[in-house]
């Protein structure tokens, strides 16, 4: 019995609460939807917390004082039972609001500030045991003319929903999508072991107009070209090593509906640094372990969208690098506390 519309309707007053955000009713509706011991896995500098009321004050509440008419815009909605036979819900959209005061310390602008969440929840019994999240954090230092590392190569944009205009209401079985996700992604990783880039067959599996939404960092690509030259080619010149899910301690869980996959994995990806070329970093022969959690929409049995974020900041921590430290260095002439906007009604 497909049970994800039960799923999902657990998260109907989280998400009513969340669309118009206050202090005391994200507190409270925390409490109701997290079970007290449930393992929140959250992208750095975050880490792992226990429970709702962890999560509130340590993400939401910060969040909610940066941005006090925040609202959280979810343009991607999915629920599914994995193979494995645990039940997920998968969160795609953006926190958007006035960005009034420091958040991380990363400078307010005063105007309106985006940034983009993939988040994950495993349900047992209407509540939320477990949650895998990564907020796009070097989205809002880009906002706020603060970050800190080397220039993206795609390009920079807000993360737009499904040009379908359907991510809320993704329903039916979803499992030839997955397959074909899953077989694009195996093929993707026979190079460059086999130095041929026709191995990975990408005319099979990607639409000629697809874009590839990347994290804050790497950055967003247009068509195959676009996702070879601005991620894929900088990207294996850097780790030509890459493996995926389902290699002893790293494993992925995949659920679908309709044209949508997903995929959530803490980590699913290992790979070494040991070229150049990547964002600016050295090549330092370090392994890291990375967490990406993932959306695909087909089109005409082909992937037309992509949207992908990887915790970069815990990447660059794993190469000994301090990105939000960095960031306060670089930004320390910058005048620091909230930015006032006057009220329009004072003349």
């Amino acid at each position: 019995m497909d049970q994800s519309e039960d799923l999902k309707a657990a998260f109907t007053a989280y998400r009513r609460v969340m669309e118009t955000a206050t202090a005391e009713g994200a507190r409270a509706v925390c409490a109701e939807l997290f079970a007290g011991d449930a393992e929140l896995k959250l992208c750095h500098p975050f880490g792992t917390l226990s429970g709702g009321a962890a999560y509130f004050d340590t993400c939401l509440a910060p969040l909610l004082s940066a941005m006090p008419d925040l609202e959280r815009r979810d343009v991607i909605v999915m629920a599914g039972t994995t193979p494995e036979g645990q039940d997920w819900v998968g969160t795609c959209g953006n926190y958007m609001g006035t960005f009034l005061a420091p958040f991380l310390d990363i400078p307010p602008t005063g105007h309106l500030a985006h940034m983009r969440y993939h988040e994950f929840f495993r349900i047992e019994a209407g509540r939320v045991v477990e949650m895998q999240a990564i907020w796009d954090i070097p989205e809002l230092m880009m906002q706020a003319g603060a970050w800190p590392m080397a220039p993206q190569l795609g390009r920079f944009l807000a993360t737009p929903a499904p040009m379908s205009q359907d991510g809320l209401s993704a329903t039916g079985d979803g499992q030839s999508a997955m397959e074909h996700v899953i077989a694009m992604l195996t093929d993707l990783c026979k190079y460059p072991g086999d130095p041929d880039p026709g191995v990975m067959q990408l005319e099979r599996y990607w639409h000629p107009r697809l874009n590839w939404y990347g994290p804050a960092g790497i950055g967003t690509a247009r068509g195959i070209s676009g996702f070879r030259n601005w991620h894929q080619e900088p990207f294996l010149r850097g780790m030509p090593d890459r493996k995926l899910d389902a290699m002893g301690d790293l494993m992925s869980h995949w659920f679908a509906q309709g044209a949508y996959v997903c995929e959530t994995g803490w980590p699913n990806m290992r790979l070494t640094l040991s070229g150049d070329g990547w964002m600016g970093i050295a090549p330092s022969e370090r392994e890291v372990l990375l967490c990406s959690l993932d959306f695909w929409r087909l089109e005409d049995g082909l992937i037309r969208e992509n949207w992908v974020l990887v915790d970069l900041l815990d990447m660059y921590r794993q190469l000994g690098v301090d990105v939000l430290a960095r960031m306060r260095e670089f930004n320390r002439a910058r005048p620091g506390g909230a930015v006032p906007l006057p009220d329009w009604r004072v003349s």
